[in-house]
């Protein structure tokens, strides 16, 4: 590729490096800066990448050299960075939840739309070859008709005062930090058997742990019930390890993903396993790249198509996963700062 995307990485935990490693993999995208609240931070960050170390965040927005930025700060300032990138004419990638809330999505969401920029929340499994084969297996009536799917994403943080996954003014919680794979996933579904690509549900039901110390959801449960008689369940957390998959049931069998959020995570397949009575069907799905390095060429492709909304993950699905997390925190009565602004 002649003209290579140039990125800038908001940020500089463990996601960050993560998306960096990645970029060296890209055909189509490289790395040229990295932005921290701290110059000693993004020296160190950028001790293993060729590329420039921009000592704030407002400072890496101004750098020219820069077309597009990935957001991978904690929670509560996605939104922030996302209107702030958007007021800098800069492409985005913003890591989940897109927001805090849904009001704030709206807010954020409005000011890429007014900028005429290209935003994208990073769900990056959306990306995956693995994603577009269950949507297909889905309209093509694989297992019959779909009545009940359930999605999981949980994992055993080690109970840390000072943990980001059970920092409440940090957004902590499992509902926000994993929870949010399950909704996305259970409204695709259910999306795809209704004939369009993702639907909201018609009533959202939760109930949850909630930490005496940490005041966030530790681990949760949510119900979901959707048009066309499809039942959804969620199950997350960041205080109890789960068996992380998908599992989709109807009237001819089910499906199983048994990777479903970072697929080729470990190898450069993945699968899909279709259970119809006998042997189970394994389909396997084969990349090139690895899960981030994906995303990073799938948001590249997007952008030089002149989009500013993907075809993965358009605004109206994110706009409606915040709405659907929204209700799952209702339902349970966890509130952050941000609710009452």
């Amino acid at each position: 590729m002649a003209n290579k995307l140039r990125w800038g990485i908001v940020g500089t935990g463990s996601i960050a490096r993560k998306f960096a490693n990645a970029l060296v993999e890209s055909s189509s995208s490289e790395l040229v800066a990295i932005g921290s609240r701290s110059p000693e931070r993004a020296t160190r960050f950028v001790q293993d990448f060729a590329t420039r170390a921009h000592g704030s965040y407002e400072e890496l927005l101004a750098d020219k050299e820069v077309d597009v930025v990935y957001i991978s700060t904690p929670h509560p300032w996605h939104a922030k960075w996302i209107i702030k990138a958007a007021e800098a004419g800069k492409h985005i990638l913003c890591e989940k939840p897109f927001a805090m809330n849904h009001a704030e999505a709206v807010t954020a969401l409005e000011a890429a739309w007014r900028a005429d920029v290209f935003l994208m929340e990073a769900f990056m499994y959306r990306c995956h070859p693995q994603t577009a084969r269950l949507r297909k297996l889905l309209r093509d009536g694989a297992i019959g008709t779909v009545k009940y799917a359930r999605a999981a994403f949980s994992f055993d943080g080690n109970f840390r005062p000072d943990s980001r996954a059970i920092n409440h003014a940090l957004g902590g919680g499992g509902i926000l930090d994993v929870g949010c794979y399950c909704t996305s996933m259970l409204r695709l579904i259910a999306g795809e058997v209704n004939g369009k690509a993702f639907i909201e549900p018609e009533e959202v039901k939760g109930v949850a742990h909630i930490g005496a110390e940490s005041r966030v959801d530790e681990f949760a449960l949510a119900s979901l019930r959707f048009p066309g008689g499809i039942l959804g369940e969620a199950a997350c957390g960041v205080q109890l390890a789960l068996e992380n998959n998908v599992r989709i049931v109807g009237t001819g069998g089910s499906i199983v993903i048994p990777e479903p959020w970072t697929p080729s995570r470990e190898a450069n397949f993945s699968k899909i396993i279709i259970f119809r009575g006998g042997v189970p069907e394994e389909i396997v799905i084969e990349t090139d790249r690895s899960l981030y390095a994906i995303e990073a060429d799938y948001v590249a492709e997007q952008i030089n198509e002149g989009r500013r909304e993907s075809r993965a993950m358009p605004w109206d699905d994110t706009l409606g996963n915040m709405k659907t997390l929204d209700l799952w925190r209702e339902s349970i009565g966890l509130t952050y700062d941000a609710d009452n602004v």
